[in-house]
């Protein structure tokens, strides 16, 4: 089966059909057919077939094996549980991925109304904005967009975020003990600039996260808002019935 020109790029075509058969027809670990054999079936050159397997292997779906050939990958084991992402940073690390963080912006500045009345403040006060972009593997995963209220974090500096971890910071060097955190998300596409940074197509979808922290008195110590990759998030609820 040839695919035919139009104005998608050949090598794109190709990503989506091939995406479609390991949604639906190949199972984990199966081996895809050869770069000699995909470009046979589909009448493209051999460049633009490797293209399409490099394009696949970046989105997580296959492995490729020197010498031995592309599977399919487990996504099962690849993607991160959003029920347990308290921590972007120890959960990498329990799945065996080197987990990095690249701090994008650090500043101060005045709530406006939208942001007073998430975080529980009033209109301009003054709270420190932390962009993160989260990786594992060299993969981009999530841009983090933080917000934090001043008067918690006074002394709060950008190499101490650099070195520990978000919920370190908090607890350990700021005393505020952590008693809950709500998170809720939902499906969007990918806007420009984030698409940018995550390595993935303007308009791809993601996962749009929003999460607010409390500390013990009741107050809200971080107000984050993520865009995560939707090829590398899942979501697992268990439901369990009462008699």
């Amino acid at each position: 089966m040839a695919i035919v020109a139009r104005k998608q790029p050949l090598y794109d075509q190709l990503v989506d059909i091939l995406t479609e058969k390991i949604d639906h027809e190949y199972r984990p670990g199966d081996l895809m057919p050869s770069e000699r054999e995909l470009s046979e079936r589909y009448g493209l050159s051999r460049t633009t077939v490797r293209l399409a397997l490099q394009e696949l292997e970046r989105l997580g779906l296959v492995v490729r094996q020197h010498g031995r050939g592309t599977f399919v990958a487990d996504r099962s084991v690849q993607t991160t549980n959003l029920m347990h992402s308290y921590s972007f940073t120890d959960q990498m690390r329990e799945m065996g991925r080197d987990p990095q963080t690249t701090i994008l912006e650090f500043c101060e500045f005045e709530a406006d109304k939208n942001l007073a009345e998430h975080m529980g403040t009033r209109i301009g006060d003054r709270l420190f904005k932390l962009k993160r972009l989260r990786s594992a593997d060299g993969m981009p995963m999530m841009v983090e967009r933080t917000y934090m209220p001043v008067r918690k974090f006074l002394s709060l500096k950008r190499p101490l975020l650099e070195h520990k971890s978000l919920y370190d910071v908090i607890e350990q060097d700021f005393r505020q003990k952590i008693r809950v955190a709500e998170e809720e998300f939902f499906a969007s596409i990918a806007r420009p600039a984030d698409a940018r940074l995550l390595e993935i197509s303007e308009g791809a979808p993601v996962l749009d996260l929003v999460r607010t922290t409390y500390n013990e008195s009741n107050e809200i110590v971080e107000y984050t808002l993520s865009v995560a990759r939707a090829d590398q998030f899942k979501y697992k609820i268990f439901h369990q019935r009462n008699d």
